[in-house]
């Protein structure tokens, strides 16, 4: 069995900062990918930034310059540092955790919200 549990979102003014939190447990040996996605009213889920097996990191062009994703691979836990964070940023932010074999999971999801 395998959990995400995510945290680190919030209520924050355009141009501020936030950072979340995801960390997995369970059954992991390895990890192909592991990072951020998010959805916001009435869009699809994308992408906003992964870490790959090989350390190549993936960012959304939307957010290049203004987030940072980093993983503590011993403890299992990514970071994303989201700087001048924008009213468009607003959205449900989801950890995503790709392993061996197809095997994904999805954290429960996080709201992220930026007044303007």
């Amino acid at each position: 069995q395998v959990q995400l549990v995510e945290s680190g979102g919030g209520l924050v003014q355009a141009g501020g900062s936030l950072r979340l939190s995801c960390a997995a447990s369970g059954s992991i040996f390895n990890i192909n990918a592991m990072g951020w996605y998010r959805q916001a009213p009435g869009k699809q889920r994308e992408l906003v930034a992964r870490v790959l097996s090989n350390g190549n990191i993936n960012y959304a062009d939307s957010v290049k310059g203004r987030f940072a994703i980093s993983r503590d691979n011993i403890e299992n836990t990514v970071y994303l540092q989201m700087n001048s964070l924008k009213s468009e940023d607003t959205a449900i932010y989801y950890c995503n955790l790709i392993l061996p074999r197809g095997r994904e999971y999805w954290g429960q999801g996080t709201q992220v919200t930026v007044s303007s």
